[in-house]
């Protein structure tokens, strides 16, 4: 009998949530997604030495502010990876728009912008390029404009149903569903871990997957942010599943039947706002006193998104612990270019 890795793919399109060249060529994944946490490693491999040395070389010869230098030099080593793995996988690579544009519609989508034109300028068409951007609300404005100028986008850092409907309806091409994150906060906050059928990050990915193939939504569902195999098992069958190497070669050293848990003809249909969704879909008035339901088919506005999140601490605490990392991780990505641009090649 197959691996569960080979049946997994079968009915999932498997992703590479790695940097590692080895890796992506052993396991044949489709596409390969990428952070700022995986650029940071991925700058002292020595798989990249001859990337970095050229943007190195590169940098040293820019004029300007050495702060800016170094970014744009970073940026530089962040599109050269991707271009790297774009030669090893036959579908995409996601590049993640700075973190600390998360809140400003207009500086994402010029950055963004600015990723693209680097991918073409290396012969990369955007067709194999996602751009990712954090799911705040600004995040997924940015994305609207975006994806109308014809740039896919992957929603990072997704946690809760609202964030997948206000992307959904901003016309994203995928989101990125954060399993582990979600199973972190709840696993502290209750005190107890969780079996996969009942694990909250994987509750979570099958409500949203169910709400888009109910709806005939496009967008596409991609599990991210995996602790364990138990996790990814019980989502076989999502549209996609990005995973880490160690999780890949376990799957691929385990034998036994998958079973396929998810499928879109599974999916009985439904409305996209009903009322098991508690404070899910209900928002504050202006006069912020009286509490009313939206239009149960009308659009996700700001407010309404604003109340959710407000709501739901796990994913306010993870969406903000998740940006404040990723910034953190650009921080020190671009403190160790700047650093190595001082020294004499």
């Amino acid at each position: 009998m197959a691996s569960k890795l080979d049946q997994l793919r079968a009915m999932t399109t498997v992703v590479a949530d790695t940097g590692d060249l080895s890796a992506v060529w052993r396991l044949k994944p489709v596409d390969c997604t990428t952070n700022p946490t995986i650029i940071l490693k991925a700058v002292d491999s020595p798989e990249y030495k001859d990337v970095v040395d050229e943007a190195l070389e590169w940098g040293r010869n820019q004029c300007g502010n050495a702060g800016r230098v170094a970014a744009a030099t970073a940026d530089r080593i962040a599109v050269a990876i991707g271009v790297e793995l774009l030669r090893l996988v036959p579908g995409y690579v996601s590049t993640e728009v700075d973190a600390n544009l998360s809140f400003n519609i207009g500086a994402s989508v010029a950055r963004a912008r600015q990723i693209v034109d680097a991918y073409k300028q290396r012969g990369v068409a955007r067709e194999r390029v996602l751009i990712k951007l954090a799911s705040t609300w600004e995040g997924i404005r940015a994305a609207q404009i975006l994806q109308a100028e014809g740039v896919k986008c992957n929603m990072t850092l997704l946690l809760n149903r609202a964030q997948a409907i206000a992307s959904a309806e901003a016309g994203a091409f995928l989101i990125s569903p954060f399993v582990g994150r979600i199973y972190d906060w709840h696993k502290k906050f209750d005190g107890r871990d969780f079996a996969a059928g009942e694990d909250p990050g994987v509750q979570s990915v099958r409500d949203i997957y169910g709400y888009y193939k109910s709806n005939g939504i496009q967008t596409i569902v991609m599990g991210a942010s995996f602790r364990n195999t138990s996790q990814i098992k019980a989502l076989a069958g999502c549209d996609r599943l990005t995973i880490a190497p160690r999780l890949m070669d376990a799957l691929a050293s385990e034998d036994g039947e998958l079973k396929r848990v998810l499928a879109p003809t599974a999916v009985e249909p439904r409305s996209l706002r009903t009322a098991e969704d508690r404070i899910c879909h209900w928002f504050v008035s202006e006069d912020a006193v009286d509490i009313k339901h939206p239009d149960p088919e009308g659009p996700m506005d700001e407010t309404t998104f604003r109340w959710i999140m407000n709501e739901d601490a796990m994913a306010t605490e993870k969406l903000a612990e998740g940006i404040r990392s990723f910034a953190h991780d650009l921080k020190t990505l671009r403190r160790t270019i700047a650093e190595r641009l001082q020294q004499i090649p």
